[in-house]
């Protein structure tokens, strides 16, 4: 049996705090920049990772006597990343798709 992951999502909240101090709107801005900054880092390691997996699969086709690049599957990455996120979505999907093209 083959199973595939959900989609989660991680609601957002803001930091507690304990001291008076720390709930300043500077502070609140400056722990949420560092988590954005560290998501952003967890998101370049993922691209970095997908990219590296898109080759081999490139590498694969190509050596079975395939085309780089499956239209098909692109559409159904586009359409997944759509459903997901909207027509942002589909501009998202088409940058990493542009990434992980011709690598190899």
């Amino acid at each position: 049996m083959t199973t595939t992951p959900e989609a989660t999502t991680t609601e957002v909240t803001a930091p507690e705090t304990t001291a008076p101090e720390a709930s300043t709107p500077e502070a609140i801005i400056a722990d949420a920049r560092e988590r954005i900054d560290a998501i952003d880092d967890r998101i370049i390691g993922l691209i970095q990772e997908r990219t590296a997996v898109s080759a081999v699969v490139q590498q694969t086709r190509i050596a079975a006597g395939g085309r780089r690049v499956n239209l098909t599957r692109e559409m159904e990455v586009l359409s997944h990343y759509s459903e997901a996120l909207g027509k942002p979505g589909t501009a998202l999907a088409m940058t990493l798709l542009e990434l992980c093209r011709g690598r190899i």
